[in-house]
């Protein structure tokens, strides 16, 4: 593993005309490639459920209601941070990362459901979930998962809130982020697709942790190198983790999880969430 130099920087869901991401918003760009497709390996399900938060729902103007996995703080805390699945959806592996983030951390979690109560290990199905959603109407479930968060919805009212995302949920963490602006004070993505153009890397107040894979074919050393130029003329934080793994290594039910490169990944999340959100 290699860490970059702290840069300017900044993260989002984005396409470009070059690379093909599963983060993308571009969703025909990559939907139709057989090798992304055949690059997300079926999950393996976890061996134990998660047992420790319950699903909660919080109102979305124009949308309705929509669910997450929360995980209430441990005594002392006041931070929350807000997690976001793969393509998968919120499956238990996510909601079993939140619990494990809650345990280590004390942080309130809300690990929030952006395909409406739905999720596969069907890599297809997969496609076809992520397909369907609407980046409109899902930039207003972020915002108001962050105001629901600060509203005292879950019965705590966090001083800080931090994002995390993986993958297709890498992106959507930037995106909560960016649009949450002081609100939210650190940013962890988890090979997510950056949109580098300085009008949306101008939205961005939080430092952000870019957790990448150089074996990444879509979102590669290409992508991390033009987001970091940007951000330093933006003036924005970053530190990027380079890992000489694959694209979804840290997840533990992915056939090709990496087991020392997710230890060592999460090693530095803890670092960046203690030093920006504090216990």
């Amino acid at each position: 593993m290699t860490i970059t130099a702290i840069l300017p920087a900044f993260c989002l869901l984005a396409a470009s005309n070059e690379v093909k991401s599963c983060c993308s918003g571009d969703m025909s760009q990559f939907l139709n490639d057989p090798a992304f497709l055949a690059a997300h390996m079926e999950p393996i399900a976890p061996a134990t459920p998660a047992t420790g938060g319950k699903m909660r729902t919080f109102d979305v103007p124009t949308v309705g209601k929509v669910g997450a996995y929360w995980v209430a703080p441990k005594a002392g805390s006041y931070a929350a941070v807000i997690m976001i699945h793969e393509w998968w959806g919120l499956n238990e592996q996510i909601k079993l990362t939140a619990e494990k983030l809650n345990q280590e951390a004390g942080y309130g979690v809300l690990a929030i459901d952006l395909y409406n109560g739905k999720s596969t290990s069907n890599r297809n199905e997969a496609g076809k979930l992520m397909g369907a959603v609407d980046n409109v109407t899902t930039r207003l479930k972020v915002q108001e998962a962050v105001k629901a968060l600060k509203g005292g919805k879950f019965g705590f009212k966090p001083a800080k809130i931090g994002t995390v995302g993986y993958c297709f949920g890498g992106g959507w963490s930037y995106w909560t982020a960016a649009l949450g602006g002081n609100n939210v004070q650190a940013c962890a993505i988890y090979y997510g697709m950056p949109d580098s153009s300085p009008e949306v890397v101008s939205k961005l107040k939080a430092p952000v942790l870019f957790i990448h894979a150089n074996k990444d074919k879509w979102i590669n050393n290409d992508v991390v190198n033009a987001l970091s130029a940007e951000m330093t003329k933006e003036h924005k934080s970053i530190k990027v983790l380079n890992y000489d793994a694959d694209h979804g290594f840290a997840n533990p039910s992915n056939p090709i999880f990496d087991k020392a490169a997710t230890e060592d990944a999460w090693k530095h999340l803890m670092e960046f969430f203690k030093a920006n959100l504090g216990r």
